[in-house]
């Protein structure tokens, strides 16, 4: 764990909570050794911030691994459907893949 860049984000989201980046770069650090710290700056994002598209990719997968797989596919889903309605083709296609990605690990 990088302690530096942890009080750093830590800071930046004390400064700016309402920022959804400082939210989202918070729950990926957290994913590496705070699986509950984690979560919950992921559920933020997801109820606070909706709109914020780079959140479905890691949070789905993290919910996958950390094996809530009904919120996984939730998650998975409503990414894809974000990325159409903000026409961000790139980020569709990553989202596709990793929900079926997701989905034929489901069915293994």
């Amino acid at each position: 764990m990088n302690t530096t860049l942890l009080n750093n984000l830590i800071s930046f989201y004390e400064e700016d909570p309402a920022d959804p980046f400082n939210v989202y770069a918070l729950a990926i650090e957290y994913a590496k050794f705070d699986p509950a710290k984690a979560a919950h700056f992921f559920d933020i994002l997801l109820n606070e911030h909706p709109d914020y598209l780079a959140t479905y990719y890691h949070a789905g997968s993290f919910f996958a691994d950390n094996e809530d797989v009904e919120k996984a596919e939730e998650i998975y889903r409503k990414g894809v459907a974000l990325a159409l309605l903000q026409k961000n083709t790139k980020a569709h296609q990553e989202l596709v893949r990793a929900y079926n990605n997701f989905l034929d690990e489901m069915d293994d």
